[in-house]
């Protein structure tokens, strides 16, 4: 680095001193990967985990898939124009799976709402016909990713994402009880009138062999 006008303090050339070319050095290191995950589902959860990803800066490019065009492009503008307070990541969204291309990481929390009265089995009949539109385009788009599933009935929905997967069975992975683990750790928390991060409960995550 050099200077139009020289730098000098008591005849020594401050130039000289502060900067000096570096020779022989090597040039900063590249790295190509770019790190993205994709959210399947954009109702409460979907979206509490694509903010809490956001947040926390964990990826280049987050892309959201919802069978609801309307809804998705308002949740993709929200998060879009909060981007001045929240780190730089690209938000993508788009009812087409080829959004999801590249992925590292896709999260399905798309799935039916329990009608009152209704059993889980029902639950999962009608969840097991979206799974199988689901997940094929995951692999599809992105045939390297993990597969994280959160949608319920979780274990048996993570069972049958690994079926049509196809994918070994650590890269399909199911929320299992953490959920519950977390409220378990709030109402001890509450009870014994201490901060629930104080508190250590045993939590799952299912998968299968």
């Amino acid at each position: 680095m050099s200077s139009s006008s020289p730098l000098s303090l008591d005849g020594l050339d401050l130039n000289q001193v502060f900067f000096k070319s570096i020779s022989n050095a090597d040039p900063p290191s590249q790295t190509n990967h770019h790190t993205k995950i994709s959210v399947i589902g954009v109702g409460n959860v979907g979206m509490a985990i694509a903010q809490t990803i956001l947040t926390q800066d964990l990826v280049d490019e987050l892309a959201l898939v919802d069978v609801n065009s309307d809804k998705l492009r308002g949740e993709m503008l929200d998060l879009q124009h909060a981007a001045a307070f929240l780190p730089r990541t690209k938000i993508v969204a788009s009812v087409d799976y080829t959004v999801t291309a590249g992925s590292d990481l896709c999260i399905v929390t798309a799935g039916a709402r329990q009608n009152p009265g209704e059993s889980r089995l029902n639950l999962l009949q009608r969840n097991l016909a979206m799974y199988k539109s689901i997940v094929p385009e995951l692999v599809k788009y992105s045939p390297e990713c993990i597969l994280l599933i959160v949608s319920n009935p979780v274990d048996v929905l993570t069972y049958v994402a690994w079926k049509l997967s196809g994918f070994p069975v650590n890269r399909v992975i199911g929320s299992g009880t953490n959920l519950d683990s977390s409220r378990f750790r709030f109402l001890i928390a509450d009870h014994l009138d201490v901060n629930a991060q104080d508190v250590q409960v045993s939590s799952s995550f299912s998968y299968f062999v």
